[in-house]
Order: C-alpha cells, then structure tokens, then sequence
C-alpha cells in the first residue's frame, strides 16, 4: 500500500544530507523509542521503515532514483496552487468528521483510507500491510496530527473488516497502537491549537481523542492528560466564548456554564478549590477581571449576586460595581442604593469608605458622603479630591469630578454594553426619576453597617481585584478569622444624630445638586470654588448624671445672683436723693407686708396639727412594742431573668453561654423585620447600647432589617482579678445573616467569628458592654 511518507522525513534530514548526517540520523532515530504504551508490533514496524529509509538513501545509485521522483513531485510549480486548494478541501473533509463525539460518525470507508488513487505530487512510499501502525507512528512524530486522524480512524469504526480478519497484524495488539496514535495525535492537535490561540478547536480536539479511549476504554493515563489539559484550557475558552458577538447566545451561554462550573468546584471566585486549571487564587482573580469587559452589566449581576450569597467578598464587591453602574447608567438610584448597604457589609473586613462617599453622593446624602471621606484611608485619591476642593466649605466638588472620573475610567469600562458610554453627573442629577427617588428617599443614616473596624489593617483591601496587568499583585488577605490576622476591635457605627435636624428633603439633596452644578466642564477650571449649602448640626446636649446636673444648676444660679446684685448696687448708687428716699420707705412696707403673711402661714400650720392632749397619756417604750408582732413570713425571692447570673463566686461556661446567647436573640430581634429595640436593653449597656440603639432605630426607619441564624460555643470564662464585677467571655460564633431592603433581599453572609465580650455586673445581672472579633 501506498502511504503519503518519503525516506527524508522518516529520518528527519534535508535532500542535502550527507551520508555521515545520513548514518547519524539513523542511529539518533532507532534510539527514540516511542511511549511505552506501544507494543512491540508498532515499535519493530516503526524501525522496519527507519532502517528501509537508510538504505535506500545509503545506496547512491538508489538515492539518485529516489531523488528524481522525489523532486518531481515536490517542485511541480505548475500545480502547486491545485495541490493547495486540494490539501484544503481534504483538511474541511476530514475534519467534519473526525472531530465528531458521536460514537456512531459517518466516517468514509476504510478502503478509500489507503486504497484510494494517491496524490501524484504528493511524495509517498509503498509499505507492507503489517507496516501501517509504524507508518502511522511515525507521521505522528513527525507532526501530522490531521493525517493521522485521516488515515486511522475509519479502522477504529465497529465492524472494521481489514482490522478484524488481521490485515494488519493480530488485531488484538494492532488495534489498540491504532487508538494511541490517533488518540496522541487528538492531544498533541489541540496543543497545537492552544498555543496558535484557537482555544475553541482545541477544545474539541482534545474532547475528541479523550471520547476514543473512553469509547475504547483503553489507556487511562493518556485519557488522564487530555483531561488536565481540558481543565487547563478552559480559561482560555471561557475567554474565547464569551468574546464573541452577543448574537452568539449559544456559545456565550455555554461560556457562562462552563464558568460556573469553575466556581463551583473552586468554592467561588476567592475560594480555594482546585478547579484543576492550575491558577491560584491571585491568577483566578485576574482571570475574571479578563473576561468582565466580555460580560454585559445584566449578565455580571446575574453572576456576581449569586456566588456573593457563598459568602464572597469579592463576589459582594464585583456586586457593588455592577449595581453602581446600573443605576447609574439607568437611572435607578434604588439600585445604587442596594449597592451601599452591600458596601456598608463589606466595611466589616476592609476599608471601602471611599466607594461609600460616592454611593452616598449618588443618593443626594451629602454629609453622609462627608463622612465617609474622613474614614478613607486612600491617599492619592483624597489627594485629588482636596485639591479640587480648595476655598470650598467642604470637600464635595473634588467628590463629584472624583465620582465622574472614577466612573467613567473604572468602572464603565469593565461591562461589555456600558464601555462606550459617557458619565455626566449632571444629567443623572437631572433626571426626573432620579431627583423623584431621592426627594422620597429617607435621611442619610446607616441602615445595615453593624461593624466598623477601629484598628486599620494592613495590606489590600480583602474584597477587591487584582489588576489585569502582566504582573498580580499580592494574594487578598485571608478573612479576620483565620490564623494569622490581626486582633481588631469591631464597632457599630450609630446613626448620626445630626440628620435629625435637617430634613432629607432639604439641604442634603441641595447641596449635592449645588456641587455637582458648580463642577466646572474644563480641566483648567477645576480649582475654581464650588457652591455648597452649609451644614445644619444640633449642638449636643448634655448626657451627665444628676449630680453633674445639679452642680450646673448651683453654680448657674449663683453666677446669676451675683450679676443681679451687681447690678442692683450701680442702680442704688446712681439713684437721686429724692427717689432714694422712695425706694427705702417702699422697702420697709415690704418688710411689714411680708412679716404679715408669713404670721398669717405659722397660724395656719398650727391649726392643722390638731388640739393638745390632756389627761394621762398611755406609757410608750421605745425598747418593745406595745402590743406583741407576729414575725413576718420570708417573701419570695424574684424569678432572675434568663441572662442573670451569680452575684458572687465564679460564673459557669453555660451561664456565660446564656448571655451571649440573650445578646444575639436581642440584635435578631432588634434589627429584624419587627425591630424590637426594647429587647437591646435586657442585656446591653453603654457604650454598646446606645449604638445599637440608633442602628435598630435607623434600620426601621429606612425599612430595612436583617434575618440571622446563630451558633454559638464558648471557649473561655475570665473574671478579672481586681473588679469581680467584670469578666471576659471569649466564643465561637457562626453568623448567618440575610439583608433585606424593603423586603428585598440585597445580600446574605455566612461568617465564623471568634469574639471576646466584655461584661459587667450591674445589680446583680450580667451584661455586654462591648466586644472584640479575635483572630
């Protein structure tokens, strides 16, 4: 049979190769031994054709032969356009067929294979039957993955005749050396592919060469590298599809499944799964910020919103931007508004204040926005922020060219249909709906941040991604409660009680539209003063105790007595004699009028203490009764609530449970949806109280609540040597939190704390002062 090879490629030489590169060859060839796989009829027919190969071309009046016919066919430039347009057309054939995954493929008949009348310029050679699976071996090697595919497949068919009756040799040892080449030839193809960046046809080489052997069910560990290379390649794919056109919703469909599959074997987008791709979580992040600018802004929230409910922080931040741009572009501040109170969760691990001053300048909360400033700890962008900001009261010009920039060149940019649009504040201010939201829209208080880290922590902030650069960054910082992290002290921030004197409809939306108006459109006029309306803020009122009151009260009287004096003696001193005279006989019929009543007020006390006593008088002795009393009975000793514990002696891991375990249904009940605020003072006291006071009172407000499911075991009971009436409980707390917003959910965690609570005793009753989320 013919088989389309010539002796040059089987050694590896050029036509002008002598005869020493000749021998060298030969030996460097029959030392290659292919992969062990192989059994001995393909490694003895590879070594038959390398050996026929060197002895023709060994024989100078044979290679002259040879080389006649050899160029002939090779230089016939008058068909070389008719052999490439031929050489195409075979590639679409074959291909159409070998890549199917049917096992039932219509595949041309084996005897069109070899039999078929060859190529008259293509080089070939005549072999023996029992030579095939060599000759195929060898095309493999020399890199003729699609002819491989051609040539063997259609003996790989049921009912293969030629393969059955052992044309080729014992078909039990044959057939499977034809199944490895071709199934090596699937995988070396579609490293080919990969590396020429047809991630998609190397996809369907490697699933091809892989459905072979499972089909065969032979040769597990080659199967084993195709799927290692499957799952490596599937970033690559994933990419490839959804860069395609969005009339391509199959393939971007499949490309959005085949992501899901990722996080979920990952454990989501910051998780640690192995998802076999071979990129760490550092590379996994810059991975989807490689394919966001492919995903629309619909397509991202669908993704994002769903693995944020793992928990995800980055999840909950891609969130966040995907929310923001929405209701930006869209006009819909209610969805800018969802976005802040999933910030105000992320603030719990992270500083995120910066993104929160915008949410908040988008919804017309200004001193919120103000706020939020004074807590960043960015620098280069409050930097920019003050330096457009000068000879301003505040710092909200410098905010909203901040906002339009930070928009425009961060965040648009990422979603597929957004990136071409423009950002003017102006015209989101001017929108009817928005300016009809934001007059509804409560005052500026924070509805669902329950912590604030006091301590700042070091490195990048946990919930953001890494650039797409060429380079990642470092690692996101594991959450607070793997080992490792730094102790911090976790604080809910109350709502401002400033707000309360203004009314939401008034200043706060004025002056954001104030600012925004004056934000110059020039780059030149940017330092120019923007308009801003002053902030009204209550002065605050005295909290002391009613000794410090009564001091205040004392000391005021008296300061006031003595002005009144003083005033007084100048008037006497400036009097004239004759209105002296007067003023000292009116003085002295005050006198008199005043000795009359108080005369008139002494009788009348007599007159009601009764008449005297006359007689003997009953003898009455203060050392015993006079009549015998019966000894009262013991009353009984009041029911002690649920969080009380022992007034003295050493409080029990299970009472100390109890409390904690009061606190946590107290914050359910208190920030759930019948925010019961009166449960907080069971068990809480300054200066926690007060804080979760004002945050319940905020969250009904903005009708807002939370839904959570504890777990609580603790791990340590310490009462403090000096002051028996204080104590530390150190727990486990696992946190499962749903945060709704007018009835709609806008995020849930699912958070495993190690918290230090501080407690005091207060007559006779423990309860929570404050508390610390440990490492």
């Amino acid at each position: 049979m013919l088989i389309p090879l010539d002796y040059y490629r089987i050694l590896g030489l050029p036509i002008q190769a002598t005869a020493e590169q000749l021998q060298q060859a030969h030996r460097d060839r029959t030392l290659q031994l292919p992969r062990r796989e192989y059994s001995e009829v393909a490694i003895v027919a590879r070594k038959q054709l390398i050996d026929e190969a060197c002895t023709v071309l060994s024989d100078s009046d044979g290679r002259k032969a040879y080389d006649v016919s050899f160029l002939a066919k090779t230089y016939d430039r008058e068909s070389e356009a008719a052999i490439a347009a031929k050489q195409r057309s075979k590639t679409s054939a074959w291909q159409a067929t070998v890549l199917q995954d049917d096992p039932g493929e219509t595949v041309p008949a084996e005897s069109n294979a070899l039999d078929a009348v060859p190529d008259p310029h293509t080089p070939s050679i005549e072999i023996d039957d029992n030579q095939f699976v060599g000759a195929l071996l060898v095309l493999q090697e020399l890199g003729e993955y699609e002819l491989v595919q051609k040539l063997g497949r259609p003996y790989l068919n049921n009912g293969s005749i030629a393969l059955a009756e052992g044309r080729f040799g014992d078909p039990q040892l044959v057939r499977p050396d034809i199944v490895l080449t071709v199934s090596l030839a699937c995988l070396e193809l579609g490293r080919e592919q990969w590396q020429q960046g047809q991630y998609q046809n190397a996809a369907k080489s490697l699933e091809a060469g892989q459905e072979l052997l499972l089909r065969e069910s032979l040769f597990p560990s080659v199967r084993g590298e195709m799927q290692a290379d499957i799952y490596k390649l599937r970033p690559y794919n994933i990419l490839e599809l959804l860069s395609l056109p969005e009339e391509k919703v199959a393939e971007r469909r499949q490309g959005l499944q085949i992501l899901r599959e990722m996080l979920e074997e990952r454990g989501g987008i910051d998780g640690s799964g192995d998802d076999r791709s071979g990129l760490g979580i550092e590379d996994f992040l810059r991975f989807v910020q490689q394919l966001r600018k492919h995903l629309t802004s619909s397509e991202q929230q669908t993704l994002f919103e769903v693995e944020a409910g793992r928990p995800s922080a980055v999840a909950t931040y891609l969130s966040v931007y995907t929310l923001l741009a929405q209701g930006f572009a869209a006009r819909q501040p209610a969805m800018i508004r969802r976005a802040k109170l999933m910030l105000m969760q992320l603030g719990r691990r992270q500083d995120v204040h910066l993104e929160k001053a915008v949410c908040s300048l988008l919804l017309g909360q200004t001193e919120e926005a103000s706020r939020a400033l004074d807590l960043s700890s960015e620098k280069e962008p409050l930097v920019f922020i003050r330096e457009h900001s000068q000879d301003s009261p505040d710092l909200l010009p410098g905010l909203c060219l901040y906002a339009e920039h930070w928009l425009q060149e961060e965040v648009f940019p990422h979603f597929r249909d957004l990136a071409n649009q423009s950002v003017s504040l102006k015209d989101y201010f001017a929108d009817p709906k928005v300016q009809a939201y934001l007059e509804a829209l409560p005052s500026d208080a924070e509805t669902a941040n329950e912590w604030v880290v006091v301590q700042p922590r070091s490195g990048k902030p946990q919930g953001k991604l890494p650039p797409a650069g060429d380079r990642p960054p470092a690692p996101p910082q594991p959450p607070a409660t793997k080992q490792g992290a730094s102790t911090v002290t976790l604080t809910p921030v109350p709502a401002d009680t400033s707000t309360a004197a203004s009314d939401p409809k008034d200043h706060s939306r004025a002056a954001a539209l104030g600012a925004i108006s004056a934000v110059p459109n020039q780059t030149a006029e940017a330092r120019r003063p923007a308009a801003s309306t002053p902030k009204h803020r209550r002065r605050p009122h005295s909290t002391g105790g009613s000794g410090a009151i009564g001091q205040g009260l004392t000391g005021s009287f008296a300061d006031r007595a003595r002005t009144l004096a003083a005033q007084i003696s100048a008037q006497v001193k400036s009097m004239p004699p004759n209105k002296l005279a007067l003023l000292v006989v009116a003085g002295v019929l005050s006198l008199l009028i005043l000795w009359w009543i108080l005369s008139l007020f002494a009788s009348a006390i007599q007159a009601l203490s009764g008449p005297s006593l006359q007689g003997e008088q009953a003898s009455v002795s203060l050392e015993a009764p006079p009549v015998e009393i019966p000894p009262l009975a013991p009353a009984p000793e009041p029911s002690a609530p649920a969080t009380a514990a022992p007034v003295s002696g050493a409080i029990t891991d299970e009472a100390a449970g109890q409390i904690v375990q009061s606190w946590l249904s107290a914050k359910a009940a208190a920030l759930g949806p019948n925010h019961a605020v009166e449960e907080l003072k069971q068990v809480l006291t300054e200066p926690a109280l007060s804080r979760w006071e004002l945050m319940a009172q905020a969250q009904q407000k903005n009708n807002a609540y939370q839904r959570y499911v504890h777990k609580l075991q603790v791990k340590g009971v310490k009462t403090n040597p000096t002051n028996p009436d204080r104590m530390e409980v150190e727990a486990q707390v696992t946190e499962k939190a749903e945060v709704f917003d007018r009835d709609q959910l806008v995020t849930s965690r699912n958070e495993n704390l190690r918290i230090r609570y501080d407690l005091i005793r207060q007559d006779g009753q423990w309860r929570i002062m404050d508390w610390q989320v440990m490492k």
